[in-house]
């Protein structure tokens, strides 16, 4: 069973940048693809961006493929999201996942929040 970690998380201001980070354990890092996801209060989880075991990367939208980059090192079995110009409907917890073998996210890190304020 996979266990993820996410660090990197915080309060900032508008138009900042954070860099949030996901430790996995216990499979193979570099056999599965990897995903954020984020929850803001009130709402459904959401998906933000994913990245494949091969480094194809995919985001939501367009506007938050502007702002926002996903990338991964399987040297430190580590996936970060780096996020840009940050705004306040950024503000969610952020969710790492990890692909099973059906393709399906089976496996969620406990979230760290993401408070950006104007």
């Amino acid at each position: 069973q996979v266990q993820l970690v996410e660090s990197g998380g915080g309060t900032v201001q508008a138009g900042d940048s954070l860099r949030l980070s996901c430790v996995a354990s216990g499979r193979t890092f570099s056999a599965y693809g990897m995903g954020w996801f984020r929850q803001a209060p009130g709402k459904e989880r959401e998906f933000v961006a994913e990245i494949s075991r091969g480094g194809v990367t995919k985001y939501s939208s367009e506007s938050l493929k502007d702002r926002f980059t996903v990338s991964r090192d399987n040297a430190k079995n580590t996936v970060y999201l780096q996020m840009n110009s940050l705004k306040p409907e950024d503000t969610a917890v952020y969710y790492c996942a990890a692909e099973g073998t059906s393709g399906a996210y089976d496996a969620w890190g406990q979230g760290t929040q993401v408070t950006v304020s104007s």
